[in-house]
């Protein structure tokens, strides 16, 4: 990927950015689907949704789309970085499940020892194509800026045991909420961060040294003749 396209300096980096995003969130779908017809439990964040989808009689993605806005939302309360991709990840994912699930190519295991090798399977692909997403550099998802500007708010705090709090707040109201838990959401708690990390690794990929544009640098571009000299951020606020 070229400096310039990497950078969304032009309004057609970002246009290509949002398609490789929006792509690569649409696959990420997949993935999820993958992890929920594992049917041994979903993850955390999966657990609300379906508890959300069941309560109210809703599509997931419908309930995912409703978390990931009212997450937004507290993300832009809290006044960190905001990306376009951002908003693209809050409904592109969802629907993607939803899809799939309309689809119906996969039928919900029935086996462990077919449901877990297919959970392992859904979240590799989640792992790269969260690499393909970020590569975008237009935003993290609304979870993952969460994270951090609580992490940031909580000094004292390590940053595991924030996201410890945060994922088992998740699945505790998203059980109540009639969500699925089982050893699945356990498979998706501890295996999802060392299989990113494995993933990352065989592409070469650091996620640290990508710098997400923010949404009023991204407006600029896109409603500028000129190419952005100024304006690219490292997540910091």
């Amino acid at each position: 990927m070229t400096r310039e396209l990497q950078e969304n300096r032009t309004p057609g980096a970002i246009v290509l950015n949002m398609l490789i995003a929006a792509v690569s969130l649409f696959i990420n779908g997949f993935g999820l689907y993958l992890t929920i017809q594992a049917n041994i439990g979903v993850a955390p964040w999966d657990v609300l949704n379906m508890g959300l989808s069941k309560t109210l009689g809703i599509l997931y993605g419908n309930a995912s789309i409703a978390v990931s806005v009212t997450i937004l939302l507290i993300d832009i309360l809290m006044k960190e970085p905001i990306g376009i991709a951002m908003f693209i990840d809050a409904v592109v994912v969802g629907k993607a499940v939803d899809f799939f699930n309309w689809l119906n190519p996969i039928p919900p295991c029935s086996s462990p020892f077919i449901a877990i090798p297919m959970m392992i399977a859904g979240l590799f692909v989640l792992a790269y194509t969260q690499y393909a997403y970020m590569i975008a550099s237009l935003g993290c998802g609304p979870r993952d800026t969460l994270l951090v500007g609580l992490a940031k708010r909580t000094k004292r705090i390590p940053i595991g045991a924030v996201s410890i709090a945060i994922l088992s707040t998740a699945t505790l109201i998203g059980w109540l909420l009639g969500g699925p838990v089982g050893i699945g959401t356990v498979i998706c708690a501890f295996g999802a961060g060392p299989i990113m990390q494995l993933a990352f690794r065989t592409v070469r990929f650091d996620a640290t040294g990508i710098h997400h544009q923010r949404l009023r640098d991204s407006v600029k571009v896109l409603f500028s003749r000129k190419p952005l000299e100024i304006g690219i951020d490292n997540g910091e606020s």
